[in-house]
């Protein structure tokens, strides 16, 4: 691609990519306003999907013309997509936002590329690099911090369960996502997607299978409130419609590599929009395990590149190591910062608890 093109691509694709991370960062805590309404998990994920499917039917229909056949033989994958990638992914990350504060849910999901890393190398013998196993390291000692293990806070291991179910989601859309074998326009994909998890979601409550509890009245934010029926239009189209086509869009423009680092922005997003609406402030050692995890994540997907033949220095582990160390400078200076207010943090840790 000449540079002026790719230059253009970049322009057009970093604003639809950061537009798509906002619009997704917002759902958690619009669904944890809904569920500490009354509603369910299984609600809150089958309206949300719902009213996706609704919002894409015809721009996906519009993307199939003249290559209907294509869906014939991509129905498999369409289905498993929408059960998978979309059903299974949402309703995980709902069901630990009812445990877990946003950002700590969104934190643990998002070490999904080193799900889609292992994947690879057990399904395709594509071997990861060291930079990606020191990224993989990384997280790890990350998400240690950021559950606050070794700060003595309390873990809710069911909400730590469904977050990582609502990883294996993640890396099942990226890995499904990145798949172009099938034809399928990525609308089509994503429309198609929806849909199948919308009848999915809808037959399981209409069967019992899956917990379905509605209420009304106004959703409590901090400092205002919102009609429910608001919360939820904004949960669907926003969330969920507008933020698949800005994804896709993105994805096309930027390429798969940038598009996911420039989508790690969701986790600051949704930090930020939970800090807002909910008032979940993070605590210090939280902030610094939310910048290993960060870390760890980014210097992983350093580590996909092939490596250069017999460098004279490693770039990448160069890299690995100068990220490192700043994570942990940040982590000990949020330690420092939390001495003097421990026990206050820790009330207000427990007065967010659910």
């Amino acid at each position: 691609m000449a540079p002026d093109v790719r230059s253009a691509a970049v322009a057009r694709g970093v604003p639809l990519a950061l537009l798509a991370s906002a619009s997704f960062g917002l759902s958690g805590s619009l669904a944890r306003g809904l569920m500490d309404l009354g509603w369910s998990a299984g609600a809150a994920t089958t309206i949300r999907v719902s009213v996706a499917a609704v919002f894409l039917l015809v721009p996906g229909i519009l993307s199939m013309r003249g290559r209907w056949h294509l869906l014939r033989k991509g129905a498999g994958v369409v289905v498993v997509y929408g059960v998978l990638a979309v059903a299974s992914a949402q309703l995980c990350y709902f069901l630990a936002v009812a445990r877990l504060d946003v950002g700590v849910a969104l934190l643990v999901e998002y070490t999904a590329p080193i799900a889609v890393v292992l994947w690879l190398w057990i399904r395709r013998g594509n071997k990861p690099s060291r930079v990606t196993v020191i990224g993989a390291a990384i997280a790890a000692v990350g998400l240690v911090l950021l559950l606050n293990v070794i700060g003595g806070g309390s873990i809710d291991l069911v909400g730590v369960a469904w977050a990582l179910g609502a990883m294996v989601g993640a890396a099942a859309y990226f890995v499904m996502g990145s798949d172009e074998s099938n034809g399928l326009p990525p609308i089509a994909l994503a429309s198609g997607g929806v849909l199948v998890a919308a009848v999915v979601l809808i037959s399981a409550a209409l069967t019992g299978v899956l917990p379905f509890t509605m209420a009304t009245g106004s959703v409590g934010f901090e400092g205002f409130s919102v009609p429910w029926w608001g919360v939820a239009l904004v949960l669907g189209v926003v969330t969920a419609g507008i933020s698949y086509v800005a994804g896709i869009a993105a994805t096309r423009a930027l390429g798969a590599r940038l598009a996911s680092f420039v989508s790690l922005t969701e986790v600051i997003a949704a930090a930020a929009f939970a800090w807002v609406l909910l008032g979940q402030t993070p605590m210090p050692i939280q902030l610094g395990g939310a910048t290993l995890v960060l870390a760890g994540v980014i210097v992983v997907k350093l580590g996909e590149r092939a490596e250069p033949a017999a460098p004279a220095i490693d770039v990448d582990v160069v890299l690995a190591v100068v990220t490192t160390v700043a994570a942990v400078a940040a982590f000990d200076s949020a330690e420092q910062a939390d001495r003097p207010s421990h026990e206050a943090h820790d009330n207000k840790a427990d007065a967010q608890r659910v």
